[in-house]
């Protein structure tokens, strides 16, 4: 684990907020000179603590109107299975999200599409070949939070 203290929690707080501000008013925000800012930037993208930066788009505007939560129960288990199945997941265009997760289910994939027919679309390829027991899809009625920044300040004190 790589130590992080304050300023650098700040960095990465801010960066949270707006990807895009100039180096200058991020060493400004959290109280450095614009090297040792410059610095600390540095280091945390060579750790890979940034993992990059990252434009927020407007999936709606673009007629992606549908999110759905598939659950996905299977029979499989074995290591090469969820190999295979995976990266069959990973190829699909509609998921942004992907997680093996514990308790009745085995997967969860959050999906955008472009309405029903989109959605139908994806699960006829996402059941391809792969013998899955059970999946059910949860279609939200309303988007309350999305892609929340994590408060990073919060762990600091844990």
């Amino acid at each position: 684990m790589i130590k992080i203290d304050d300023f650098d929690m700040r960095i990465l707080s801010t960066l949270q907020r707006n990807g895009t501000i100039s180096q200058r008013d991020l060493a400004d925000a959290v109280g450095l000179s614009q090297n040792a800012c410059w610095r600390r930037l540095q280091r945390l993208n060579e750790t890979g603590i940034i993992l990059g930066t990252h434009a927020k788009i407007d999936l709606v505007a673009l007629g992606i109107d549908l999110t759905v939560f598939v659950m996905i129960r299977t029979r499989h288990h074995s290591k090469d299975w969820a190999i295979s199945f995976c990266k069959h997941v990973e190829s699909l265009p509609e998921v942004t999200d992907f997680y093996r997760i514990g308790g009745e289910w085995d997967y969860l994939i959050k999906v955008m599409t472009r309405g029903i027919a989109g959605y139908d679309a994806f699960y006829q390829k996402l059941i391809t070949d792969f013998d899955l027991a059970t999946v059910t899809g949860f279609f939200s009625m309303e988007t309350i939070i999305s892609n929340r920044t994590a408060d990073l300040t919060m762990f600091q004190r844990l």
